[in-house]
C-alpha cells in the first residue's frame, strides 16, 4: 500500500531558512565555479535551439572525441565479470602496477609501488595533498591564473599566495617571480601544460624553480619547520602539441622527488573524464597518509573502472592507436582557432592569442574596451566582452577572473574539447563581423 504523501516545501524547500545562516562559515564563504555557471547558461541557450561554439568546459563531447574503444570494452568486461564491489582503498593493486609501468615507460620515472595512489579522478588528488599537507593559516604559493587552487585554500583555512604572471611568460611563473614567496611556505603549486592558457613550462624555467625549492628546504635542515612541497598538477601532459615537450622536476631535478606529488589520471589524457581514475605519485609517506584521508572520504575510482584502465595502460598499441587521431584533432582545433585570432590581429583588429602548446585550451586577449555595441552598450569589462560575444558571435569563452585574475585585461580561455573544427571555422567570421561592428 503506497504511503501518503508529505508536502515539505515549506520546511525544507529554497524559502524555508531564508535570512537564516545554517551552514558553516567555510561553506557559506565558499562560491561555486564561474566555469560551471557560464556552461549552465550555454547549455539552456543550446536547449532553446541556438547553436553556440561552446568553447567553456574543458571537457570532451564524447561525439568529437569518444573514448578509446579498449577502455571502453574493457570496462564493460570488467562489469560483466562481477567487479562491482568495493576497491582497495589505495586503488586495484593492478592499476597501481600499471600506473608505475607507465611512468616508467612513458616518463623515465621509477617510483615504487608505495608511491602510488589511486582516486576518484585528479580532483580527489588535489585536495588529498592539500588535507594532508596543509593546516589552517599555513602558507599556499600558486601563480595567477591558476585553477581553483584559491578555492582549496579557502576550504582548508590556508593563507593564499598569489603569484600574478604575465602573457610575456606565457602565463607561467619564474623561478625569480616565484621566490619571494618561498620563505615559510608549506606547498607551492604549478600545472603544466597549463589551464587556463595551454602554455607549458620549459625544461630551464622548471629546473630553476626546483633548485629554489630545494634552497629554501635546505635551509630548514635541522630546524622545526616543516618542508616546502611541490604540487605538480600535470592531468595534460600527454597532450602537448608541436614541438612542446613534457617536463616533471623528479626528471630535471632527482632530489625534487622527496618534495613533489604528481596529480595524474586519464581524464584529458585519453578524453575520459567522465570515469573518474586519479592517481598521484609522490614520497611515499605523504602518499601513505593521503590514502588515509582518501579513504575516509570514499574517494576512490570504481572498481570496473580501475580493472578496465590497467589493461589499457598496460596495451602500448591500443594507447598508440588512439592518440595517432586524439592528438593531432586537438592540435587541428587549437590551430584553426590561433589562425583565425592571427587573421582579425592582422586586419587592425582588437584581438591577440598566445600560440597553443598544450592541453585542450588556448588563451586569447579580446580587448574591445570603451566600444559600444549597436544598442548603444559600452565594453567595459571582462563579463561585458564575454557576454556580447555570446550575444553577437555565438561564441562562449571564459574570462581569466575564473582562474584568480582580479584584473580587467581581456584574457580569455577557450576550450576545444566540445566543438568541431567545422564550428571553429564558423564561428571566426562571427567574430569578426561583431567586432567590425562595434563603434
Amino acid at each position: 500500500m503506497p504511503r501518503p504523501e508529505i508536502d515539505l516545501s515549506a520546511l525544507a524547500g529554497p524559502t524555508a531558512a531564508a535570512g537564516v545562516t545554517r551552514v558553516s562559515a567555510m561553506a557559506a564563504g565558499l562560491t561555486g565555479s564561474e566555469i560551471l555557471k557560464i556552461a549552465a547558461e550555454i547549455r539552456a541557450l543550446a536547449g532553446n535551439g541556438a547553436r553556440i561554439c561552446n568553447l567553456t568546459v574543458g571537457d570532451f563531447d564524447p561525439a568529437q572525441f569518444p573514448i578509446p574503444v579498449a577502455l571502453r570494452d574493457g570496462i564493460a568486461q570488467a562489469l560483466a565479470h562481477g567487479e562491482t564491489n568495493y576497491p582497495p582503498a589505495d586503488g586495484v593493486l593492478a592499476l597501481r602496477q600499471a600506473v608505475q609501468a607507465y611512468y616508467r615507460r612513458e616518463l623515465g620515472l621509477s617510483y615504487p609501488l608505495e608511491c602510488v595512489q589511486i582516486t576518484g579522478g585528479a580532483r580527489p588528488v588535489i585536495y588529498s595533498i592539500y588535507r594532508t599537507l596543509v593546516d589552517p593559516g599555513d602558507r599556499v604559493v600558486y601563480p595567477l591564473p591558476s585553477w581553483n587552487n584559491n578555492h582549496y585554500v579557502h576550504q582548508l583555512g590556508a593563507v593564499g599566495v598569489p603569484v600574478p604572471c604575465s602573457s610575456a611568460n606565457h602565463f607561467l611563473p619564474t623561478a625569480a617571480e616565484l621566490e619571494p614567496a618561498l620563505r615559510g611556505a608549506r606547498l607551492v603549486c604549478l600545472n603544466s601544460p597549463l589551464n587556463p592558457s595551454g602554455t607549458a613550462i620549459t625544461s630551464e624555467s622548471l629546473t630553476a624553480i626546483c633548485h629554489a625549492i630545494l634552497a629554501e628546504n635546505r635551509r630548514r635542515d635541522g630546524t622545526i619547520e616543516r618542508p616546502l612541497f611541490l604540487m605538480y598538477d600535470h592531468i595534460y601532459w600527454p597532450l602537448c602539441v608541436g614541438a612542446t615537450r613534457h617536463v616533471t622536476p623528479p626528471e630535471l631535478v632527482p632530489e625534487m622527488a622527496k618534495y613533489t606529488i604528481l596529480v595524474d589520471g586519464i581524464s584529458k589524457a585519453f578524453a575520459a573524464t567522465g570515469l573518474r581514475v586519479g592517481w598521484a605519485v609522490g614520497p611515499a609517506d605523504v602518499i601513505a597518509r593521503m590514502g588515509t584521508v582518501i579513504g575516509h572520504l570514499g574517494a576512490w575510482a570504481p572498481r570496473a573502472e580501475q580493472v578496465a584502465t590497467a589493461a589499457f595502460l598496460g596495451d602500448v598499441a591500443a594507447q598508440d592507436a588512439f592518440r595517432a587521431t586524439f592528438v593531432p584533432g586537438i592540435q587541428r582545433r587549437l590551430d584553426a582557432l590561433y589562425r583565425g585570432l592571427e587573421q582579425m590581429r592582422a586586419q587592425g583588429l582588437p584581438v591577440e592569442a598566445l600560440p597553443p602548446m598544450g592541453a585542450i585550451y588556448m588563451t586569447a586577449r579580446i580587448h574591445p574596451f570603451g566600444m559600444r555595441t549597436a544598442t548603444g552598450a559600452v565594453l567595459s569589462t571582462n563579463e561585458d566582452i564575454r557576454r556580447w560575444m555570446l550575444d553577437e558571435a555565438q561564441i562562449g569563452v571564459v574570462p581569466f577572473q575564473a582562474f584568480g585574475v582580479p584584473e580587467e585585461s581581456g584574457w580569455f580561455r577557450l576550450s576545444v574539447g566540445a566543438v568541431s573544427e567545422a564550428d571553429i571555422t564558423e564561428a571566426m567570421p562571427r567574430l569578426a563581423q561583431a567586432l567590425l561592428g562595434l563603434r
